[in-house]
């Protein structure tokens, strides 16, 4: 057979079994995704689909109220990395990692040893959080510190950012860069990421206590979200999260995401 039949005989072949994996994504939201493939779960995202034999296909939307409804529940994907696993919105695959909330200040701050939320210095700094206001629940830092009356020394900074900006989430960071602030109460891998960036050494403490009340906990296990009735490719994703373990933890710590193993915390729901 003529090399030229052999070659579009493995291109048809190709074709007929390579598929899409349909993922929906933020355009711009540093360090977890952007439209040209520089967060970190874009890099997990390709990691799976290669794994898979698939090609992603992005449809990308804000994570806005209602970004949930109008893209997995609307059909125009079937995967949201970095869900929570505890989310009630999707179903989930088994988690990819485990993260925190951090405390975070300048190192010449000499806060190095704030790690509780009940360190009675909370009262006198100057502290950011970030905040999500009318669009939902406040992330549980911010709950915590309120149930506090830690309120009058509290700065807030959106979650979601100036999206004009090329990395709308760094501005609490570059609040305690700059001195604005003394600490940040931020997502661990937030405040991995753009403390790693800064050029000013940071130190970056996981707060405790870990769960403070039932609305606020402080660590959570991070999946991806799929439709609850979407078992096959469920399957799928929890074995390639498995075969590329290794490659994930690498693809986090590039990024500077902390990551929390202490045996003491509820072990990652199984399935």
């Amino acid at each position: 057979m003529p090399l030229a039949m052999l070659l579009l005989g493995f291109a048809a072949c190709t074709a007929a079994t390579a598929h899409d994996l349909r993922v929906c994504a933020d355009p711009n939201n540093l360090p977890f995704s952007n439209a040209t493939g520089e967060g970190f779960e874009n890099r997990i995202v390709e990691l799976l689909a290669k794994d898979l034999g698939a090609h992603v296909k992005y449809t990308w939307w804000a994570q806005r109220r209602g970004a949930v409804r109008n893209t997995l529940n609307a059909g125009a994907c079937d995967v949201i990395p970095g869900m929570a696993s505890s989310a009630d919105m999707t179903g989930t695959t088994d988690p990819y990692y485990r993260s925190t909330y951090v405390f975070v200040s300048r190192m010449d701050r000499g806060l190095r040893t704030l790690t509780s939320l009940d360190d009675p210095r909370l009262r006198t700094l100057h502290i950011g959080v970030q905040l999500v206001g009318d669009d939902g629940v406040n992330p549980p830092p911010a709950m915590s510190l309120a149930r506090r009356g830690i309120t009058g020394n509290v700065r807030g900074y959106t979650v979601y950012g100036n999206y004009a900006d090329k990395a709308p989430q760094a501005a609490v960071i570059q609040a305690v860069v700059h001195g604005d602030i003394d600490v940040a109460v931020v997502w661990g891998p937030t405040a991995g990421y753009f403390a790693a960036l800064s050029g000013v050494p940071m130190v970056l403490t996981p707060v405790t206590p870990w769960l403070d009340g039932p609305q606020s906990p402080m660590v959570f296990d991070i999946s991806m979200g799929l439709r609850r009735g979407d078992r096959v490719l469920r399957r799928e994703l929890d074995r390639a999260l498995a075969r590329n373990h290794a490659a994930i933890d690498k693809i986090l710590d590039d990024y500077h995401v902390p990551r929390v193993n202490d045996p003491t915390l509820p072990a990652p729901p199984t399935r």
